[in-house]
C-alpha cells in the first residue's frame, strides 16, 4: 500500500496518476477535497481509499503492516500565507511526526520540499544537505521557512544519527512547477495557467515589471519544470530504495517569464502581446528574481532521464490539457 498525502492536489494527483500508469492500484489518498472542483484531479483514478487528514493517524495505525511508502505532498503551499502558526503546524510539525511514524514502522518516506527554501538565492541553489550550508539559507516567507525548517531537522538527524530514520527518505526541492491539475490553486497557479485564458481571449499576457536593475521587465528568471518530470523523479526514487537525501527537482536551466509567454503564444497560435504590470507592494521585497536548480546531485545519484524543455512542456500542457474539454490528467 502507498499513501499519498495531498494526493488530490496538483503534484500529488499527478503522482497518483503516475503510480497507476505504473500498474499500482493499492493507493490511498489523504487530503481535503473541499467543495470546489479539486475532486476532478482524482476522477480518473483507481484508489484503495480516500482518507480525510483528521482520520489519517487512525488509518496509518490500522494498516501499518501493509504500508510500504508514504509520499508526503500535503502542505500549505501558498507563498502568501502569513499565518505562521498555521503554516508551521501543517508543514513542519505534521511532517516531523510523519517522519517519526515512518521510522518507527519501517516505511519509506519521500516528501515535498521547495525551492522557496533558497530565499533570494544569494547562497546559490545547491541541494547540499550539510547542516552548515543549510544554516546559511534565508527563505523569504513562512512557507519557505517551514519547508526549510523541516529540511534542516532531517539533515541534522541524518548527520548526527540521533534518531532512527525511515528505510528510505528523500526531500525534493521542487522549483517552478506547472502542468495539468493545478486549476484549483487560485492565485498560486502557474503563470501559464493564469495567462492562458487571457491569451485565448485575444488579450495581452500580463507579466510583472522588474524592480531590479539587473533584470528587464519580463526578464526575471525561473527554473520552470513540467509536473510530469517531477513525477518521473519520484517514481525513480520509488524504484531505487537505496537513494536517500535532499534533491533539487528543476531542469537546471533558468528561463525568463518573457520566454514563458512566447512559448504560450507559440502553443496557442495567438499573436504575441505582452503587458507589463506593477508588482504588488507586498511582493516587492520578497520576490525571487532568479532561480536555477543545480542538478548534479540527482544526476550523480543515477537519474538520467532528460527534463522537458519549456517550449515542449508548454505545448503539451496547452494542446493536450488546457485546450481540451477535459483538462485533467
Amino acid at each position: 500500500m502507498i499513501i499519498v498525502t495531498g494526493g488530490a492536489g496538483f503534484i500529488g494527483s499527478n503522482l497518483v496518476a503516475g503510480l497507476q500508469e505504473k500498474g499500482i492500484s493499492d493507493i490511498v489518498v489523504c487530503d481535503v477535497l473541499g467543495s470546489d472542483d479539486k475532486w476532478k484531479n482524482l476522477a480518473k483514478r483507481e484508489l484503495r481509499d480516500i482518507v480525510h487528514p483528521d482520520q489519517m493517524w487512525e488509518y496509518l495505525e490500522r494498516y501499518k503492516k501493509k504500508i510500504e511508502a508514504i509520499f508526503h505532498m500535503g502542505a500549505i503551499s501558498s507563498t502568501t500565507e502569513y499565518d505562521a502558526d498555521l503554516v508551521i503546524n501543517t508543514n513542519f510539525i505534521l511532517s516531523r511526526n510523519l517522519w517519526k511514524w515512518c521510522a518507527n514502522n519501517e516505511v519509506r518516506f519521500i516528501y515535498a520540499s521547495s525551492a522557496a527554501t533558497y530565499g533570494d538565492g544569494v547562497h546559490g541553489f545547491v541541494d547540499d544537505e550539510d547542516t552548515d550550508h543549510l544554516a546559511k539559507l534565508q527563505p523569504l516567507n513562512p512557507y519557505g521557512w517551514s519547508k526549510h525548517l523541516f529540511d534542516k531537522r532531517i539533515a541534522r538527524i541524518a548527520k548526527d544519527k540521533t534518531e532512527t530514520a525511515p528505510p528510505q527518505w528523500a526531500g525534493l526541492k521542487f522549483f517552478n512547477v506547472y502542468g495539468p491539475n493545478e486549476y484549483h490553486k487560485g492565485d498560486q497557479m502557474s503563470v501559464i495557467c493564469k495567462r492562458y485564458p487571457e491569451v485565448m481571449a485575444g488579450a495581452s499576457a500580463k507579466l510583472f515589471k522588474s524592480y531590479h536593475p539587473d533584470y528587464s521587465d519580463g526578464g526575471q528568471l525561473r527554473d520552470f519544470v513540467y509536473v510530469r518530470d517531477c513525477v518521473d523523479v519520484m517514481l525513480w526514487l520509488y524504484d531505487n530504495k537505496d537513494i536517500n537525501g535532499l534533491f533539487n527537482v528543476g531542469t537546471g536551466k533558468a528561463r525568463s517569464f518573457k520566454d514563458l509567454a512566447l512559448a504560450l503564444f507559440a502553443a496557442t497560435g495567438k499573436p504575441e502581446k505582452i503587458q507589463y504590470t506593477e508588482m504588488p507592494e507586498t511582493l516587492k521585497d520578497k520576490y525571487q528574481y532568479f532561480t536555477e536548480a543545480t542538478m548534479k546531485k540527482l544526476r550523480d545519484a543515477g537519474y538520467d532521464k532528460e527534463f522537458t524543455s519549456l517550449e515542449d512542456g508548454v505545448r503539451d500542457y496547452v494542446q493536450n490539457y488546457m485546450s481540451q474539454k477535459d483538462q485533467y490528467k
